[in-house]
């Protein structure tokens, strides 16, 4: 059965592996103290302050190597903080790389309690977690901002924002032209929503998303609008069908969406996206749970 699983994950992924194939790791400058590692399937962000580095991302050891080799290729100053967004395997792992460099790494507490419950042998237990909606970072004069956005997708999401250069960085919530992952998993459709609101309400310009098919580094607010927008487009185009009768089975087939056919990887998941979303209608919003107050950091 695990074997079946695995061979089934990897032809929704295979998918997405070609695409990111032939792109070259880069970093990239946005502003006077902040770079963008990006490493094709995934980019993460770092921030220069005169104390040290805060680092934001590890994903893996492979792209940890890489990101890490990315800040020494701009400054020798040490790396006081690595943040994780969330609780996902896909983008907590690492770590160790950056402990082993000196840095202490920090995550929201569900994403903590989630990661001590579920080892994995590339992951490295937070140092330090935070509770609540919102923490700050100051680091050699620069404020890092981090938002809690509740449930939504996996746990402890968290998106950081640096007000004085008014940049954020969001993992997952966002993927600039590209459709929804394969079966959109471990997505709350409403609460995501909900969070893709209270990001646009954010006051910031420039946006680095962990997934970005547009071809650039960054970002706008323009991005987490399309997001609502294919959201709002493939929910209407679901109810149509069923409105002209279409069988409950072959409706995600019938589903199309001209208007983003050139999206990465519509062809292969604009039908796993609306089954996910037609699911959502027909079961009631999932994954759920009820609000915790995480009033300690233990």
């Amino acid at each position: 059965m695990r074997k079946m699983i695995a061979i089934g994950f990897l032809l929704v992924l295979l998918p997405l592996s070609a695409w990111a194939q032939g792109k070259e790791a880069k970093t990239v400058k946005i502003s006077e103290s902040v770079y963008v590692y990006d490493a094709g399937m995934y980019l993460s962000m770092f921030v220069v302050t005169k104390d040290g580095v805060i680092a934001i991302e590890p994903v893996n050891s492979k792209h940890s190597k890489g990101l890490l080799a990315a800040i020494r290729s701009v400054t020798d100053q040490p790396i006081r903080y690595l943040l994780i967004s969330h609780n996902h395997w896909d983008h907590a792992n690492g770590g160790k790389i950056f402990r082993d460099a000196g840095a202490t790494i920090v995550a929201h507490v569900e994403a903590y309690e989630w990661m001590k419950a579920n080892p994995h042998p590339d992951l490295a237990l937070p140092d330090e977690s935070w509770s609540g909606n919102r923490k700050n970072i100051l680091l050699g004069g620069t404020t890092l901002e981090l938002h809690y956005m509740g449930m939504n997708h996996g746990l402890g999401m968290t998106v950081f924002r640096l007000p004085k250069e008014k940049i954020v960085y969001v993992a997952d919530l966002v993927a600039p032209k590209r459709v929804f992952f394969a079966t959109v998993p471990d997505f709350n459709i409403k609460e995501w929503r909900r969070a893709l609101k209270a990001i646009e309400a954010l006051d910031f310009e420039t946006a680095v998303y962990s997934h970005n098919a547009s071809g650039k580094p960054t970002g706008t607010k323009a991005d987490v609008t399309e997001t609502l927008a294919y959201m709002d487009d493939l929910q209407a185009a679901i109810f149509a069908e069923f409105k002209k009768g279409t069988p409950f089975t072959e409706v995600p087939t019938a589903v199309k969406l001209p208007k983003y056919k050139d999206w990465a990887m519509y062809d292969q998941w604009l039908h796993l996206n609306a089954w996910r979303l037609m699911l959502d209608s027909h079961m009631g919003a999932f994954p759920w749970r009820p609000d915790h107050a995480y009033e300690g950091n233990e």
